[in-house]
C-alpha cells in the first residue's frame, strides 16, 4: 500500500466536444475529450501497375484504401477507386486492360476494369496476408500468401481460385511471385527459398543458389523471357539467374545496403532499388559493374519498379520516380501535388512534449501544435513506432532497421542518430534515465531472427551500444528507467514468423552502469507481452497485452497485487497516484492505493495500426492523448 496523497480524482463521466473546440481550456472538467482532428494524414502507397499510359497505384493503411489513376499524358491523377476491405494494398498486377488488386488484413482480390471503371471483388481468402501477385502470359493471377507461405491461382476465365498449398512446409511467408508460360516462381522467408513450380505437374524445385541458403527472404522478383531477378534480404544482394540453367547465376552485392526492395529486368540491364540509401542501381545482364543511378528520395523504400515506354518507374510513398536510360536523367514526381488523395491513416504512436503531439505513421509523423491548432508533416523514411522527449529534443524510434531519429521544434527534418543493427528492425519503446543520462530503446528482431535487443544512447557523449539477447529468446518491449536501472517488460515473440521459444513474458532489470542483467521474473502467468511499464514510489507497475495490471515491489522482489483493466494492454502512465492505460476503446484509471479500476473515458474505437493501441501523456500531467477512430483527442486530467 502507498500513502494517500491524492492529486487527481476520477471523473464520473466524460464529455465529447465538437471538432471546432480544438483546444480544451485548462479549467475544462476532468475527463473532457477534445477532438483535435485527423491524427495522421498521408498517402502511403503499396504497389502499382500500368494499363496503357495510366499508372494505377494502391494505398495502404487508409480507410478506405484507394487506387488512384495517374495519367502520364495529362500529368495528373484523374480518378480514385475505393477498395472497401482490408487494411492495405501490397499487391497489384495487370491482365490486359484489367488491374488486379489484393488486400491484406482481410485478404481479398479485386478486379478494376479500366475501360468501364468498375471495381469487382473476385476472390476472398482465409489467410491474413497477400504479399504479392503476378499474372502469367495466359492471364491467370498467382497470389503469394501467408501465414503459412502458400500459393493460390485465380483464373479470370472461370472466376475461380485454386489453392496450390504450402510452398515450403514450416515457412511462414510467400513474399514474391512471378509466372511465365510453364513455371511459377515463388520467393519464401523467413528462411530464404526460391521455388520453381511446374504449372502442368505441380512439381516444385528449389533453385536458390547454395551461397544464399542462409539469407532471410527472397523479397522481390521479376522475370524476362530468359532471366529471373530477385531481391535478397537482409545483406543487400540481388540475384540474377538463367531460367533455363539456374546454376548460371550472379549474386550482386550493393555496398552499404541491407534490403533490395524491388528489381526489374529492362532492356540489357537489371535495375534494383536499395535500402537504407534509397539508391537506384543497374548492372548489365551480360555481366559488369554495378552503376548507382541516383537517390530519388533519401532512405525511401521503392515498393515496385516498372517499365513503360522505354523508361523505368519506381513507386514510393506518395510519389514515383522516372529514370530515362536514353538521357540518363532521374526525375521525381510527387503524386499528392498532382491530385492523389491524402487521407487519415491508422496511427502507430502518440507522444506529447507538452506543446506539441507527435503522431507516428507511415513515412513520418504528423506534428500537432496545440497552441496554434495546426498540423504539419515531419517526413521520415520509415514508421515511428515510439517517441520520447529529453529537454528540447524529441527522439523517435523508427521501423525498419531499429533507427533512432532526433527532432527539435522548428526544424524541417529529423536527424538520424543511429542504427541498431544486430538484425533488429522494430523499435518498441524509449525511456530516459536521469542518473546516467542514457536513452534506452527496445527492439524486436527481423522476421525469422532470434533475440530482441536493448540499445543505449548517450546524447551527451554520442555513445551507441546494443545488447542483443539481454533477455534470452524474447524481445524487450516496454522500458522504464529509474536510478541507473532499465526495467524491461518483454514479448515472447522474437522475429515474426518464428514460433515463440518461451511461454511467458518477463519483467527484467538491467544495470545501466555495470551493463548487466540483474534479475528477471515472470510476473503474470501466461502473459504474452508486457507493453507498458511505470515506476512509482518504489514499485514497478506493468500491464500485459490482455489487460492485467500488476504491482511489483522492487525492494521485496515480488508481485504484490494484480487487477484487470480492459481487454488489451498498452502504454502505462502514472499521474498523481493514478495509472492510465487504454485498450483502444476505453481509457482506464487504476487507483494505485486501492488497486481498483474505473473506466475513465469510453467510446474511442481507436483504429490503431496492427490493433496495438497507444496512449500519450502531457509531461505536466494535464492531459492524456489518444485516438478516437482516426482522430487525435485530448483528454483533460
Amino acid at each position: 500500500m502507498i500513502p494517500r496523497r491524492r492529486v487527481l480524482q476520477l471523473a464520473a463521466a466524460a464529455t465529447l466536444l465538437p471538432p471546432a473546440a480544438a483546444h480544451a481550456a485548462p479549467t475544462a472538467p476532468r475527463g473532457t475529450v477534445t477532438d483535435l482532428g485527423p491524427a495522421s494524414v498521408t498517402t502511403p502507397l503499396g504497389n502499382a501497375d500500368f494499363a496503357g499510359s495510366v499508372l494505377y497505384a494502391g494505398t495502404r493503411g487508409l480507410a478506405p484504401n484507394v487506387v488512384g489513376s495517374y495519367d502520364l499524358g495529362q500529368d495528373k491523377v484523374t480518378a480514385h477507386f475505393d477498395i472497401p476491405t482490408g487494411i492495405g494494398i501490397w499487391a497489384m498486377c495487370a491482365v490486359g486492360t484489367d488491374i488486379y488488386i489484393a488486400t491484406h488484413g482481410q485478404s481479398d482480390l479485386y478486379r478494376l476494369d479500366t475501360v468501364t471503371s468498375q471495381v469487382t471483388k473476385v476472390g476472398s481468402y482465409p489467410w491474413p496476408y497477400i504479399w504479392n501477385i503476378a499474372s502469367s502470359p495466359d492471364g491467370k493471377v498467382y497470389l503469394a500468401i501467408s501465414d503459412p507461405g502458400r500459393l493460390v491461382e485465380y483464373d479470370p476465365a472461370t472466376g475461380t481460385s485454386r489453392d496450390l498449398g504450402e510452398i515450403v512446409p514450416g515457412e511462414a511467408y510467400a513474399r514474391s511471385v512471378a509466372a511465365d508460360e510453364t513455371t511459377v516462381y515463388v520467393g519464401i522467408g523467413p528462411r530464404a527459398h526460391l521455388i520453381a513450380i511446374d504449372r502442368a505437374t505441380g512439381v516444385k524445385t528449389e533453385i536458390l543458389p547454395a551461397e544464399l541458403a542462409a539469407r532471410d527472404f527472397v523479397a522481390s522478383m521479376h522475370i524476362s523471357d530468359t532471366h529471373l531477378a530477385a531481391g535478397i534480404s537482409s545483406n543487400g544482394e540481388a540475384l540474377l539467374l538463367s531460367k533455363a540453367t539456374p546454376a548460371e547465376h550472379r549474386v550482386i552485392a550493393a555496398a552499404g545496403e541491407k534490403y533490395i526492395t524491388s528489381v526489374l529486368l529492362h532492356g540489357d540491364h537489371l535495375y534494383f532499388a536499395g535500402r537504407p540509401s534509397g539508391m537506384l542501381y543497374r548492372t548489365p545482364i551480360a555481366g559488369g559493374d554495378v552503376e548507382p543511378l541516383g537517390v530519388p528520395q533519401p532512405e525511401a523504400a521503392t515498393h515496385r519498379l516498372l517499365s513503360h515506354d522505354g523508361k523505368v518507374y519506381g513507386v514510393q510513398d506518395g510519389a514515383v520516380f522516372v529514370f530515362d536510360p536514353a538521357t540518363h536523367t532521374l526525375d521525381f514526381v510527387n503524386l499528392v501535388q498532382r491530385g492523389f488523395k491524402a487521407a487519415p491513416e491508422q496511427p502507430m504512436s502518440v507522444h506529447s512534449d507538452g506543446k506539441r503531439v507527435y503522431v507516428g505513421g507511415k513515412g513520418g509523423a504528423d506534428i500537432h501544435d496545440l497552441a496554434a491548432g495546426t498540423r504539419s508533416r515531419l517526413g521520415i523514411p520509415g514508421e515511428p513506432k515510439t517517441a520520447l522527449t529529453v529537454k528540447d529534443t524529441t527522439y523517435l524510434g523508427v521501423y525498419t532497421q531499429g533507427l533512432l531519429y532526433a527532432h527539435r521544434p522548428g526544424e524541417e527534418s529529423a536527424k538520424l542518430i543511429g542504427k541498431t543493427g544486430n538484425q533488429q528492425d522494430r523499435p518498441r519503446d524509449l525511456a530516459y534515465d536521469h542518473a546516467t543520462e542514457l536513452i534506452a530503446m527496445s527492439t524486436q528482431p527481423e522476421p525469422g531472427q532470434l533475440n530482441g535487443a536493448l540499445t543505449l544512447h548517450s546524447p551527451r557523449t554520442g555513445e551507441w551500444t546494443t545488447y542483443r539477447g539481454v533477455v534470452p529468446r524474447q524481445s524487450p518491449y516496454a522500458v522504464v528507467c529509474h536510478a541507473g536501472v532499465a526495467y524491461l517488460g518483454t514479448n515472447i515473440q522474437e522475429g515474426l514468423g518464428l514460433p515463440p521459444a518461451t511461454t511467458t513474458a518477463r519483467l527484467a532489470a538491467f544495470d545501466l552502469r555495470r551493463r548487466k542483467l540483474l534479475w528477471q521474473i515472470e510476473p503474470v502467468a501466461g502473459a504474452a507481452v508486457i507493453p507498458g511499464l511505470a515506476f512509482f514510489c518504489g514499485s514497478l507497475y506493468g500491464i500485459t497485452s490482455s489487460g492485467w495490471v500488476f504491482q511489483y515491489d522492487v525492494g521485496r522482489r515480488r508481485v504484490t497485487r494484480t487487477v484487470r483493466a480492459g481487454t488489451k494492454g498498452s502504454d502505462l502512465h502514472v499521474v498523481g497516484e493514478i495509472a492510465y492505460s487504454t485498450d483502444g476503446n476505453a481509457v482506464y484509471a487504476i487507483d494505485l492505493e486501492t488497486f481498483t479500476v474505473t473506466p475513465f473515458v469510453g467510446g474511442l474505437a481507436g483504429e490503431w495500426f496492427g490493433g496495438e493501441p497507444k496512449l500519450g501523456v502531457d509531461p505536466r500531467g494535464a492531459a492524456l492523448f489518444a485516438v478516437k477512430a482516426r482522430n487525435l483527442v485530448r483528454i483533460q486530467l
